[in-house]
């Protein structure tokens, strides 16, 4: 499933980033700051902040096995909400206006 929903976000995104799970991502306050805030924004910040004009470096990450308990999600449900939330990051990619960057000759 997680290979699936990367593939379909890699696709419509376009934001290189191979897997935006992973739990560690490195910003600048003031660049995070002028993102809109939303619910699962941690899924799609590669994709946001390329669009914002912040320079990317993705860097692969090793999954481990999950040692103890059990996941609360079930593929659907993530699914379902993962869905949603890339049709509304597509959408504000689309409708947002950034300023111009200006440089001197």
């Amino acid at each position: 499933a997680t290979r699936l929903a990367n593939g379909l976000r890699r696709r419509l995104l376009r934001d290189g980033c191979p897997d935006t799970g992973a739990p560690m991502k490195l910003f600048q306050r003031a660049d995070f700051l002028r993102l809109p805030q939303f619910e699962g924004l941690h899924r799609f910040l590669p994709a946001l902040m390329g669009h914002y004009g912040v320079p990317l470096v993705c860097l692969p990450v090793r999954h481990r096995s999950r040692l103890h308990g059990h996941s609360k999600y079930t593929n659907l449900n993530r699914a379902l909400v993962g869905i949603r939330d890339l049709m509304g990051v597509m959408w504000l990619n689309n409708r947002t206006r950034l300023p111009r960057r200006v440089t001197e000759r």
